[in-house]
């Protein structure tokens, strides 16, 4: 069995370091993938999906420093469903990726000679 999910896309909103109660840190930020495509009548359209991404650890800190809203960004991880109930008793879940590896591929500056910034675990 392979559960592997390589994407590239651009941070939605600026991630958020937050931590649980047992004081482990974590983010949680959203990227849109775009997708090109024709239709029936060969006119370019474009599809956006929106995933949610999670990262744990130092990771998640410097993920809090180095990308931002608009970021370019390489994710690579593992799909996990997250279940849970509401506080009126409605169960939800939902689908998001645990990132093993994040890359931002934004360059700092024009002169910055370093193209890409890697966040290893």
């Amino acid at each position: 069995m392979l559960n592997r999910v390589f994407l590239i896309g651009r941070c939605v909103a600026d991630p958020e370091l937050q931590f649980t109660n047992s004081g482990s840190p974590f983010t949680r930020f959203r990227i849109a993938v775009n997708r090109p495509y024709r239709d029936r009548n060969g006119n370019w359209q474009e599809e956006v999906l929106f995933i949610d991404v999670v990262v744990w650890g130092d990771a998640a800190d410097r993920a809090v420093t180095r990308l931002s809203k608009g970021s370019r960004v390489l994710v690579e991880g593992r799909l996990v469903q997250s279940s849970w109930e509401t506080e009126s008793g409605e169960k939800r879940s939902k689908i998001e990726v645990r990132a093993d590896r994040v890359v931002a591929l934004d360059r700092k500056s024009e002169e910055d000679t370093e193209e890409v910034e890697d966040i290893d675990f």
